[in-house]
C-alpha cells in the first residue's frame, strides 16, 4: 500500500459535542489516499465507538488515560504514516480550501518544515484568534495577530516563529529530526517549545492566512481557569529553561524575572495561586530541566543572533493586561454555551 501524502490527526477528550462539526468540515478537503487519524484521550462520552461508525476508514485510537493535549498528539504522530502531518483541534472547523492551501505552501517552498493556518473565533470569525506563535524578550509565547481584524490580513504566506499546534502542517523530516512534542507538557505551550527546538535546528515556519478555521477558543480548559494558569506557568518555564540559548536567556534575563515577579504578585493579589504553584512546580524540576536542556543545546545549528531577531520588545505591563482584557471581553460575547 503506498504512503498517503496527508495524514490528519485530530485529539479528542469529552469533545463529542465539537468533533462531528469539526470532521464534516475536514473530509471532503482531505487528497485521496489521504490518512484520517483519530486519537481519544480517555474520554468518557463514546467517542471511539462514534468515530468507527460514522468514519470507518479512519484509525481510531483510544487510550486508556488522558495523556494531555501533548501526549494526544504523540500518540496520533507516532501512529500515522503520511508525509505530510495535519494537526487540528477537535473544536477548530476548517474552512473550505484550508487543508489544500497549508499543502500548497509546504509543496510550493521547500525551505519551510511547517505551515500554520489562521484560527478565527467560532463565534467572531471576524477576528484573529491565533496565527501561529509569537516570541517576546520576557519569554512569553503568545498567540500571533490576536483580536487583529481578518480584513486586515496579508494574502500571501508570512513567515512566522513557529505554528499553533491548533491548525499546523508538518513536514515528517522536521519531527524526525525534533522529536515530537514533549509530553510531560500535558496541555499548553506544548507547540511554543517545539517551535523553539524546531527554530535551533534551523528549521522555517510560515502562517497562510488564506487557510482558515473557526476555533471554539479555551474550550477544553476554560479561559483563565486555575488549571490553565498552572500549566501555564509551569510550561513557561519549562520552555525557557529547555530552549532558550544561554546569550539570549542572559540578556533578557531582567526581563523574564520581572514578567515573572509581577505574574506571581498579580496571582498572590487576585488569590489565584495557581500561577505561582505553576511556576513552583518547574523549580523544582529544575535539575531534570538542565538536563534537557544540555542535550536540546547541544543539537543547535543556529547561533544567537539568528534566533534574536524573533524575540519581540516586551511591552508595559498595563499593555499586555490590556490585551488580555480585550481577549477575555470577546470571549465573553460568546456566553456560557460554547465552552
Amino acid at each position: 500500500m503506498p504512503t498517503p501524502t496527508l495524514s490528519a490527526i485530530i485529539v479528542s477528550w469529552n469533545g463529542m459535542r465539537h468533533l462531528p462539526r469539526c470532521l464534516a468540515l475536514l473530509q471532503p478537503q482531505l487528497p485521496p489516499g489521504a490518512e484520517l487519524v483519530l486519537v481519544d484521550n480517555g474520554s468518557s462520552d463514546g467517542m471511539p465507538a462514534w468515530a468507527r461508525g460514522a468514519y470507518p476508514g479512519a484509525r481510531v485510537i483510544a487510550l486508556p488515560a488522558n495523556l494531555g493535549f501533548a501526549g494526544g498528539v504523540n500518540a496520533g504522530l507516532r501512529a500515522a504514516s503520511g508525509t505530510f502531518l495535519l494537526l487540528l483541534n477537535d473544536d477548530a472547523f476548517a474552512e473550505p480550501g484550508c487543508v489544500g492551501q497549508l499543502l500548497e505552501a509546504l509543496q510550493q517552498n521547500a525551505t519551510l518544515g511547517a505551515a500554520g493556518g489562521v484560527l478565527l473565533f467560532d463565534h467572531r470569525p471576524d477576528l484573529v484568534a491565533s496565527a501561529g506563535i509569537q516570541v517576546r524578550r520576557d519569554g512569553l509565547a503568545l498567540d500571533l495577530w490576536a483580536t487583529r481584524p481578518l480584513a486586515d490580513l496579508p494574502a500571501a504566506p508570512q513567515p512566522i516563529f513557529g505554528v499553533s499546534g491548533g491548525l499546523a502542517l508538518f513536514r515528517r523530516e522536521l519531527l524526525a529530526d525534533v522529536g515530537l512534542m514533549e509530553p510531560g507538557f500535558f496541555n499548553y505551550l506544548e507547540d511554543a517549545d517545539l517551535a523553539w527546538r524546531a527554530r535551533l535546528r534551523g528549521w522555517n515556519s510560515a502562517v497562510v492566512p488564506s487557510a482558515r478555521a473557526r476555533h471554539v477558543y479555551s474550550a477544553t480548559a476554560g479561559q483563565g481557569s486555575p488549571f490553565k494558569q498552572r500549566l501555564l506557568g509551569r510550561n513557561r518555564l519549562r520552555t525557557l529553561v529547555r530552549c532558550y540559548p544561554t546569550p539570549l536567556l542572559l540578556a533578557n534575563l531582567p526581563a523574564i524575572a520581572t514578567y515573572d515577579l509581577l505574574a506571581a504578585g498579580y496571582g498572590l493579589a487576585s488569590r489565584n495561586p495557581a500561577i505561582v504553584a505553576g511556576r513552583w512546580a518547574a523549580l523544582r524540576e529544575l535539575p531534570e530541566l538542565l538536563r534537557q536542556r544540555r542535550a536540546i543545546q547541544a543539537r543547535s545549528t543556529v547561533g544567537p543572533a539568528e534566533l534574536a531577531r524573533w524575540l519581540e520588545p516586551a511591552p508595559p505591563p498595563w499593555r499586555s493586561l490590556r490585551a488580555q482584557r480585550q481577549i477575555d471581553a470577546i470571549l465573553r460575547e460568546r456566553g456560557p454555551s460554547a465552552s
